[in-house]
């Protein structure tokens, strides 16, 4: 460190950084607007100049080397008219209607100009005639408001190290572009985000932030973390994954999620339909990166570690052992909390076990994820259905209900009663423990979700001869993943988007169910459907079994002792978790229905925060497994990165799965994690950015007149 004055005010600054730098970290603002905190510096600019004493020159401070004793003055007559020379000059070729740039109000150089009290406009503006550009995905490149500081081309160079963007001259007109004056995918751009991050007008700009202006920052960079229901850090598990640290990888995953095998399996991934990537071709397939490293790791960093507070002497049961309730249950005992779950089934897993075919999610996951949480103090009591909750308080000081929806609904439909008619939850359970279906040879499932499909699935693979499937939904809109309905047609399932359900046919038995098209299907205010019928166009489809698959329910009733609310969900405060009965708390499907698991570990978590806090807990259920990474600031260049395709997994064949329940989807190669990884745009390290240093954040500003 060496110690320096500045404008009278003595500093110490380290001898490796700019005067610059200097005097911003100590609070002096010098006016700037090439210089960026993490880029090289190249004085081109000059609005940061300053005057040293025994020196009649001005230089730039960012080119600026402290020494002991240097004495700076960053105000003067001869400064201020540079300054202004200098700020006319990059107004020079800048449009003069700021209120017409979407980066308006979060501009630098709007900022400069008012420190300095206006332009002078002593030189004449002029359009340097560029045509703005928004053919590349994700970002917009409008010259016209350049003031090339070249900030873009040290971020893609320096800081990135991806060298696709640099200085060009057309028509003794400098400007910024790719190398090769292609688009960005073309040039090999790993759309990192950098340029526009450092970009100090409205130049380069993020197509997102401009479509989503009120979205916090985060949520925009990282949409694949916002679209997770637990907030997983998917960018970094990611990197772990490319470096082959399996373990790193996974144990970032388990400080949110304790389940990160099975939904590795069968998770929604909905943070895939949030992912940049598809903007260049297809998103990352997070889903099958997760599975893969979860089933490689060792437990190396998870197993034995990770947070567990002293015994609290509170003693919590859980009533339900799913994917709510037993996340709930993990996170309440690494709090201290004595925990005891209670599931009236003969194992634990709920819906992960009941509900999921064991073709999609082989029953040892479950086992060895739920065995984990056991192992950690979990009591877990199943057999054990508990028909009046108020009643453990006697025994507990708080009560979790997360008893799922393992109920079926029937719908009013004309022969509903027939012989024949199956319901969901109890054909699925049926198909899990190896029980008699009833089912028939020819089968119709009426639904579009994935557990309907789940049902026609199991239909074929129990030897139904014909299995047809219909919804209310229009095909694009069908809640269902993609892949599921694929592989259900693959496997000879036919399917019939927007049908109504007129009624099932038969005397006796099921023989049929008359449908017709829809138009148009929506719901009111009050959740009832209105639907629009195509008029004559009535189908049948014959068939001796039907399986409702249009909905679940919570198995409970109002002799529990808990307030039942809508769809005989258990009433509850969805800030608070708190049910009718204090010190009862609901969570999971139970109290908003079928979603999905990671919304369930979601909820889980949220109420093991909650109860903590109602036992005198702090509520922090946050852990550190990972190990720390290195600083990362270069990603490098990839020659036709934008065109990696994406990898998919190992499937067995239509014909080879379709008779047997056997596991069918190997996830990914082990040559295919990696590159799979390498796909990743890394959105989060444009987070690791500096923001800029303004001048009205300083309290030694002065406004310059």
């Amino acid at each position: 460190m060496v110690e320096i004055t500045i404008d009278g005010k003595k500093i110490n600054v380290s001898e490796d950084q700019c005067v610059l730098e200097g005097a911003l970290t100590n609070g002096i603002y010098i006016p700037h607007l090439c210089h960026h905190k993490d880029l090289p510096e190249n004085g081109s600019c000059r609005m940061c100049i300053v005057s040293v004493d025994g020196s009649n020159e001005v230089t730039p401070s960012c080119k600026l080397m402290p020494k002991e004793g240097m004495v700076i003055n960053t105000k003067s007559e001869k400064i201020d008219k540079l300054r202004f020379l200098a700020l006319d000059l990059l107004l020079a070729g800048h449009p003069e209607d700021c209120s017409t740039c979407p980066k308006y109000g979060n501009c630098e150089l709007q900022t400069l100009i008012q420190y300095m009290g206006g332009a002078s406009n002593r030189m004449r503006r002029r359009s340097k005639g560029f045509k703005e550009n928004k053919e590349n995905p994700l970002i917009e490149h409008d010259m016209n408001r350049c003031v090339l500081c070249g900030r873009c081309v040290r971020a893609c160079k320096n800081l990135r190290e991806v060298n696709v963007l640099d200085y060009k001259k057309e028509d003794m007109e400098t400007y910024i572009g790719t190398l090769h004056d292609k688009l960005l995918k073309d040039e090999g751009c790993r759309f990192c985000g950098a340029c526009a991050e450092v970009c100090p007008t409205g130049t380069i700009r993020d197509k997102l932030m401009i479509a989503n202006p009120d979205k916090k920052k985060e949520d925009v960079v990282l949409p694949c973390k916002a679209a997770c229901p637990v907030h997983t850090d998917i960018p970094k598990y990611i990197r772990f994954a490319k470096a082959g640290d399996f373990d790193g990888a996974t144990a970032v995953i388990r400080e949110k999620i304790p389940f990160p095998t099975s939904l590795g399996y069968i998770c929604t991934h909905v943070c895939e339909l949030s992912c940049k990537r598809k903007e260049l071709n297809d998103s990352m397939s997070i889903r099958n990166i997760k599975r893969y490293v979860s089933e490689h790791s060792t437990g190396k960093y998870w197993k034995e570690g990770g947070k567990q507070l002293p015994d609290t002497g509170k003693k919590v049961c859980i009533v339900g052992a799913g994917p709510a309730g037993m996340t709930a249950a993990l996170y309440l005992r690494k709090q201290g909390h004595d925990v005891t779950v209670k599931e009236a089934l003969s194992n634990a897993g709920g819906m992960l076990r009941y509900g999921i075919p064991k073709y999609r999610l082989p029953r040892e996951v479950i086992d060895e994820e739920v065995k984990f949480i056991t192992d950690k103090g979990v009591k877990l009591e199943t057999g054990s259905k508990v028909e009046k909750p108020i009643e453990l308080k006697n025994d507990y000081d708080a009560v979790l209900m997360a008893i799922g929806t393992h109920k079926g609904v029937r719908l009013p439909l004309e022969g509903n009663d027939l012989k024949g008619v199956l319901i969901n939850t109890d054909f699925l359970r049926n198909v899990s423990e190896g029980k008699e279906t009833n089912m028939g040879e020819r089968v119709v499932v009426l639904g579009g979700g994935n557990v309907a499909f789940d049902c026609a699935r199991s239909a074929v693979r129990l030897g139904a001869k014909k299995v047809s499937l219909a919804c209310l939904e229009a095909r694009e809109v069908m809640t269902a993943d993609d892949e599921e309905i694929k592989e259900a047609q693959e496997e000879g399932i036919e399917v019939f988007p927007a049908k109504t359900f007129e009624k099932i046919t038969g005397e006796g038995n099921v023989t049929g169910v008359d449908f017709m098209n829809v138009l148009s299907f929506e719901f009111d205010e009050n959740r009832r459907a209105i639907i629009t019928k195509e008029p004559n166009s009535e189908m049948h489809i014959d068939c001796d079994t039907v399986i409702f698959a249009t909905g679940q329910r919570s198995d409970i009733s109002p002799e529990a002792g808990l307030k039942i609310g809508r769809a005989n969900s258990i009433d509850t405060d969805f800030e608070t978790l708190k049910t009718s009965e204090d010190g009862i708390f609901a969570a999971g499907d139970t109290i908003y229905g079928t979603k999905s698991v990671i919304e369930a570990v979601a909820s889980g978590r949220k109420a093991a925060s909650l109860i903590d806090i109602y036992l005198g807990g702090d509520g922090d259920i946050t852990e550190k497994l990972a190990p720390e990474e290195p600083e990362i600031t270069s990603i490098g260049h990839i020659d036709g990165f934008g065109d990696l395709e994406r990898k998919e997994p190992k499937i067995k064949s239509a014909n080879e799965r379709k008779d047997n329940f056997d596991k069918f989807d190997f996830g990914l190669c082990d040559s295919d994690v990696c590159g799979e990884s390498t796909r990743c745009l890394q959105c989060d390290l444009r987070l690791n950015i500096s923001s800029p240093r303004l001048w009205d954040e300083y309290s030694t500003k002065e406004v310059e007149v």
